[in-house]
């Protein structure tokens, strides 16, 4: 698949606010359904869903241990590119909030606040 096409579908799977709530909680540790569901405050059924897409695209890996299924990202870059997105939208640029959803790396902000002066 080319370049262009597997960027489209990737950033399809993550264009779902209960996906990336997900993935801010899983950040870079290695999460339970049923901490997921806890956390993120989606039923069961409706997490899992979500937890398969990502996986199935290879956003996120599974260990299982005993009965409980373990998820992680993949990737963890992944949350530094995510806080990155959160950057470029934020509408001022000055909303400190949304930098504590998915942190943006130093030297991407380093560099952000160079380029606008």
């Amino acid at each position: 698949m080319e370049l262009p096409l597997r960027i489209q579908h990737l950033l399809q799977t993550l264009g779902d606010a209960n996906r990336l709530r997900i993935l801010r909680y899983i950040g870079g540790e290695h999460r339970s359904v049923s901490e997921i569901v806890a956390a993120v405050g989606l039923s069961q059924p409706l997490a899992s869903h979500h937890l398969r897409a990502m996986r199935e695209k290879g956003i996120l890996e599974t260990r299982r241990e005993g009965p409980f299924i373990y998820y992680a990202l993949r990737d963890p870059r992944l949350l530094e590119a995510l806080g990155f997105l959160i950057l470029v939208t934020a509408a001022d640029g000055d909303d400190k909030s949304a930098n504590d959803f998915f942190p943006c790396p130093a030297w991407i902000r380093r560099h952000s606040t160079d380029t606008e002066n």
